[in-house]
Order: structure tokens, then sequence, then C-alpha cells
């Protein structure tokens, strides 16, 4: 399987982004319920689904909590050049946070990785960076920005600020982040 991917161009970091969902679902189906504490541990995984704009806190392959999300106004494809109010999509890491945010509190996502950096490279622009998971802008409301139903990001993943307060209690910094297309 991953000659095929590799013969199609997909980036590694895609080939293993699907390699290990394919693990994760055999092992814990998406219809598994939350749960209401972290009763199996701390939260050792982030995982994005754009289509479905969930964002869901595992620990050791169990949902512990999940979240509709925004993302940036041009939700479809992989982030591909500073401006493109895209999200990205692959394996990253939440490397650090600022709790003093132009948004309620705010987690880095590691983003441009290497390949990320080598392909804009190619195409003569800038990756672009700071990509988050956020609250709501200071001072703004959920209904002010039609949350979550509107993308209204420029390419980051914003939750409700109580949500973004139960993200920053449960996710150490240096937790990995799978987003899916």
């Amino acid at each position: 399987m991953i000659s095929l991917l590799s013969r199609l161009r997909v980036p590694n970091f895609l080939i293993f982004a699907s390699l290990f969902a394919a693990t994760v679902v055999s092992i814990n189906p998406p219809a598994v319920a939350q749960l209401p504490g972290l009763a199996h541990g701390p939260v050792d995984l982030v995982v994005v689904y754009k289509g479905d704009r969930l964002l869901h806190l595992k620990s050791k392959g169990r949902i512990v909590r999940s979240f509709d999300i925004a993302l940036g106004a041009e939700p479809v494809g992989h982030k591909l050049v500073e401006g493109d109010n895209r999200t990205p999509e692959g394996v990253y890491t939440l490397d650090w946070r600022n709790a003093n945010s132009q948004f309620h509190r705010s987690m880095h996502i590691s983003y441009p990785h290497e390949d990320d950096e080598e392909a804009a490279q190619r195409r003569g622009v800038s990756p672009g960076g700071l990509v988050m998971i956020h609250g709501l802008p200071n001072g703004r409301k959920a209904s002010d920005m039609n949350h979550p139903v509107n993308d209204w990001t420029n390419g980051c993943v914003a939750v409700t600020n109580a949500e973004m307060d139960e993200i920053w209690s449960l996710v150490e910094d240096g937790t990995t982040i799978i987003i899916f297309p």
C-alpha cells in the first residue's frame, strides 16, 4: 500500500496519517461514545476531521471529548501558501500555547513541517504559519461569528471559549494532532 501511495506522489505525512487512521479505526470505531471523564488517562492524541467539522480528544484510542469546530474560510484541501485560508492536513504537534492571544487562548499547530516548507519552496511561495486551535476573537460571542456554522478563521481550528478552556486544561504541549480532510 505504501508503495502504491508513494507512486501516486502522496506526501509521506499523508501516507502515515492514512495508515495510522486505519489502525485507529480498526481499534476504535467512530461510533465510540464520549467518556464522562478521563478515566483512561491523559489526552494523548487530538484528531480533526475537517469535512465533518469535528475535533476529538483521545486517550489510549478512546474519544474522551468531541467538539464542533469552524475552520478557515477555504476549508477544502491542504494549506499550500500563506494567506490561502486553508487548514493544513497531516500529522503535526501542538507545540506551544499563548494565553494572551487575540483569540481566547491559542495552541500552536507545528505547521509548516519540512514537507510543507519544501513544497512551498518549489512553488516559490511562503507556506505560512501560526496555525492554531483557538477560541473566539476577544470580546466576541459565538453568535457574532455564526460559530460553528460559518468557517471564519484564516486557517485555524476554532472552538468556543468554554471549549477552548477545556482543551487547554486537558491537552499538554507536545501532543500529536492529526488533521484529516
